[in-house]
């Protein structure tokens, strides 16, 4: 049976967590990476958008909560509250390498079928299926990174234009169309039967529009179409 998520409220990223931390009650949640089984001891890694966390289950010390975690298999949903101690023997491939979540309780927000392919940056999985199944695509470190990136690379781009004294201004991405070299995108008129709307191929109209109207520094981050 799945837990219901309630008040409870996550106070960390996985990826976060830092030897700084340790003696800390912290809750994480995330998806399960990798289950380890020794016996009286399980470790579950926990991913989120931030990295992994190491998460130790004790039988002895905590025997419903490794119960639960005996459950766990990959890509299930958790949330985990526990203590955040030091490793004896950090793991210097991770950035939470240094240290560990004794968990103390643990919830089990959703269960998962094994995925197509594994969360992982080297995957041999075709494109068709990758883009298939994006929303699994879209949990692997890559992509995740490439998001991150583009965001602030259109962030500092603003502040810089911003500093610059330029207005962002968004223009219309659909209007009538115009005669171009280019083949249009239509998209047909909901109110006017037989006419359609296109991408814009004379973006210079609003160019003038905009300076005639006063706005004699105006930038915009154009949405880019590929037929």
């Amino acid at each position: 049976m799945l837990d219901f998520l309630g008040n409870l409220k996550r106070t960390h990223y996985c990826g976060t967590l830092r030897a700084t931390d340790a003696g800390r009650d912290a809750t994480v949640m995330g998806w399960v990476d990798r289950r380890r089984d020794l016996g009286s001891l399980l470790f579950l890694d926990v991913r989120d958008r931030s990295g992994l966390v190491q998460v130790v289950f004790n039988k002895e010390a905590q025997p419903e909560a490794h119960a639960k975690a005996e459950q766990a298999r990959s890509e299930f949903v958790v949330a985990v509250e526990g203590k955040v101690v030091k490793r004896e023997k950090a793991n210097p491939e991770l950035p939470s390498g240094e240290i560990e979540l004794v968990a103390t309780k643990l919830h089990i927000l959703n269960n998962a079928k094994t995925p197509p392919f594994p969360i992982e940056n080297e995957i041999n999985a075709v494109e068709e299926t990758r883009l298939r199944f994006r929303y699994l695509d879209l949990r692997r470190p890559k992509p995740h990174a490439n998001l991150a990136l583009r965001h602030k690379i259109v962030l500092e781009m603003r502040r810089a234009m911003d500093d610059m004294g330029f207005i962002e201004v968004e223009t219309p991405m659909l209007t009538r169309s115009t005669p171009e070299g280019a083949r249009d995108y239509l998209v047909p008129s909901r109110v006017h039967q037989g006419q359609f709307y296109a991408l814009p191929q004379s973006p210079q109209i609003f160019k003038q529009i905009l300076m005639i109207g006063g706005m004699d520094r105006y930038f915009q981050v154009v949405k880019c179409f590929r037929d």
